[in-house]
């Protein structure tokens, strides 16, 4: 009977353990913090916006059709592109103590944005971008950095919260550089740097640390000393030059001719992804952020999948935002996120060290072969001589004897 006892009250004992335990740790998982799709370093502008009938030429006076106002600067857009697909994002910013500082501030935060370590800077004005747009959307940008200069490296320390939590970073470099390069060393998982705009002198570092180094046509030529990038074999030899300074993938974005891809790992075979469909050509300066933004989500979503894919995905964003004015504003939502990338071959061609001769082109093109040959056209009637016409009484005069006597009695 007391054995019983003892062993009951034992198991009561253990019981009560256990179910306070189970607390403990039930407690612990609904404080852990969630998870961040993408983490964006860098900066937060306000963006000004001159549409104009053309670029005006140096001394160059013109009329601007309209104006507007929107909220930019590549750090931030990036981070609201990725958010407006449905990503949890945060970012790590310096923004002004002034009014438009204070709105910029409560539109992130609307947007369920982390804004934990979006700053405030002292005595400093909201960076200010001045973009102007021409109807064949050509476009000019002036960036006046402001509160942008005072992100420096120990953000990155005072952010370890959220660098700790994300699977993508962004940075760019419209902030120090030197802040950059840390967070891109500090940060563990998958991250995209894009070099924009060109620094003087750039540390090579900085092209040896992202995962990703993403630059449109302009800016691979800077880095690779060339005067231009035209075709995809001019990209593929840029992509292979900064592949030898030190970089473990390029990505160049090439406009309509889509974006060219190289990894360190396999430089054998350089991709092209074909540009996605533009409906209406509107404004390009929104593009390069909406392509960052939805390719680092999309990496954060399917990380075992091809890059391939996640550029293809981030196309059909940048797509939509040319066919929309403004920066922000023409970012799509999260009816273009791809949900079912994983289930799609990617649209890739691999480029040829060679540009194809038009002879090739023709007869590579599925268009040459397709459907059958087009009939050939019915030879045009001769004109008649003048025996022709002697002859043509007689022959009616036969015709009309041969028909009375096919006429039955």
């Amino acid at each position: 009977m007391y054995k019983a006892a003892k062993v009951n009250f034992k198991s009561i004992i253990l019981k009560i353990k256990l179910f306070g335990l189970t607390k403990l740790s039930s407690g612990k998982r609904k404080k852990s913090k969630m998870e961040l799709d993408v983490l964006v370093f860098g900066s937060s502008n306000i963006d000004y916006i001159t549409y104009v009938n053309e670029l005006p030429r140096p001394g160059e006076t013109l009329f601007g059709m309209y104006r507007e106002q929107c909220y930019g600067g590549k750090g931030a857009s990036q981070c609201v592109a990725a958010a407006k697909l449905g990503g949890r994002c945060a970012l790590v910013s310096k923004l002004g103590q002034d009014k438009l500082g204070d709105d910029y501030y409560e539109y992130l935060r609307e947007l369920g944005i982390n804004v934990d370590f979006v700053g405030r800077a002292e005595g400093k004005q909201t960076g200010l971008t001045e973009i102007i747009v021409a109807d064949n959307t050509e476009n000019a940008i002036i960036v006046m950095a402001g509160a942008n200069e005072c992100l420096k490296t120990p953000d990155v320390s005072r952010a370890k919260k959220v660098f700790k939590r994300a699977k993508v970073l962004i940075c760019q470099l419209e902030t120090d550089e030197k802040a950059a390069l840390c967070a891109l060393k500090q940060f563990k998982g998958e991250s995209i740097l894009n070099v924009s705009p060109v620094p003087k002198n750039m540390n090579v570092e900085l092209i040896k640390a992202p995962t990703i180094l993403c630059v449109n046509r302009l800016e691979a030529a800077q880095l690779t000393d060339r005067e231009e990038i035209k075709t995809l074999q001019d990209a593929k030899a840029a992509a292979n030059d900064l592949i030898d300074k030190g970089a473990k993938s390029v990505i160049i974005t090439m406009g309509p001719l889509g974006a060219v891809h190289l990894s360190s790992k396999d430089r054998e075979v350089c991709t092209q992804c074909p540009a996605a469909p533009v409906r209406f050509l509107a404004d390009t300066s929104g593009a390069g952020e909406a392509f960052l933004g939805s390719l680092a989500y999309h990496m954060s979503m399917f990380p075992n999948l091809r890059r391939e894919s996640h550029i293809s995905a981030a196309n059909i964003c940048a797509a939509y935002a040319v066919g929309h004015r403004g920066t922000q504003p023409s970012f799509p939502g999260p009816e273009l996120f791809q949900a079912d990338l994983c289930h799609a071959s990617p649209e890739y061609n691999v480029i040829p060290d060679k540009a194809p001769t038009p002879e090739q082109a023709v007869s590579e093109s599925p268009s040459a072969t397709a459907g059958p040959p087009a009939p050939e056209p019915d030879p045009k009637p001769e004109p008649p001589t003048d025996q022709d016409e002697a002859q043509e009484p007689n022959k009616i005069e036969e015709q009309e004897k041969n028909e009375r006597e096919s006429i039955p009695a």
